[in-house]
């Protein structure tokens, strides 16, 4: 690997860092990035990369939250621990419905869906979506701590990652959209789906791994390890701005930032068939 070649890894790795927790498409961004920036790897190797590099923000989030998820923490008690034994069966609970459908759809997705013309689409729908929600008067909230969440409530948010299979949606941006619906605070949506996103994103990742085979090339380990590093790294940044973010903001800004986002890519896709 060259020197640029390894300043675009890095480049991609810090974009996945900050668009992963914000509820605005990491896919939609990695796509326009690969329009500007190519790497100069295989497509094959490229989905692989894509997925595979928010490993590093899930290690970001495990980190982050360690002593909140940590069930063995010697400084919590022994009903702490059980509550936080608790968190983690809800978790579980409301990662079923996707591990299921991302099990079963996963190449037809990837071969039918994963185009400009959808990013773009979803980006749009969902911006406006945010917008809307936010605009509500005097909005149904009733769980403010994350331990207020029942199974049925985790199982509905959890099942909305379902639509997050579709490219432009944003994992993070459908079940913080999915969770204020129900009667979750900013806060407690954000966390929740922050938690979601372990046991989801390591299955994808170990999905793709196991669909392109462990036949690596050295450069080609090399900056899958670059790219995860610096989304990592990025990753604990973000993640630390968005909790602070909505404490005191809505999440309108996305919505306006996914819809502009939305048309770049539209407007993209429509020279690129002309």
């Amino acid at each position: 690997m060259n020197f640029i070649d390894v300043l675009k890894t890095i480049i991609y790795g810090i974009v996945e860092g900050i668009t992963e927790w914000l509820p605005i498409s990491s896919t939609g961004h990695l796509i326009l990035l690969d329009e500007f920036l190519p790497l100069n790897v295989s497509s094959d190797f490229l989905n692989v990369f894509n997925v595979v590099i928010q490993l590093g923000a899930i290690i970001a989030v495990v980190i982050f939250f360690f002593n909140k998820l940590n069930p063995f923490a010697k400084t919590k008690s022994q009903e702490e621990k059980t509550e936080t034994w608790v968190l983690w069966f809800k978790v579980l609970v409301g990662s079923i419905p996707v591990a299921i459908i991302g099990l079963l759809f996963d190449d037809f997705i990837e071969s039918k869906l994963s185009s400009s013309l959808v990013v773009a689409i979803t980006l749009v729908i969902y911006g406006v979506l945010f917008i809307l929600i936010e605009k509500r008067k005097n909005p149904y909230i009733t769980v403010n701590e994350t331990k207020q969440l029942t199974y049925k409530l985790a199982l509905i948010i959890g099942t909305m990652q379902i639509l997050a299979l579709i490219p432009g949606t944003s994992r993070s941006g459908i079940t913080i959209l999915g969770a204020m619906l129900i009667g979750c605070s900013r806060t407690v949506s954000a966390e929740f789906s922050f938690f979601l996103s372990i046991p989801a994103m390591f299955g994808a990742s170990f999905l793709k791994l196991i669909k392109f085979g462990f036949n690596y090339q050295t450069s080609e380990i090399i900056t899958l390890l670059i790219g995860l590093i610096s989304s990592f790294l990025v990753s604990l940044f973000v993640i630390k701005f968005l909790m602070d973010f909505i404490k005191k903001h809505d999440f309108k800004p996305f919505g306006y930032y996914r819809i502009v986002l939305g048309i770049i890519i539209l407007i993209l896709y429509v020279v690129a068939v002309i």
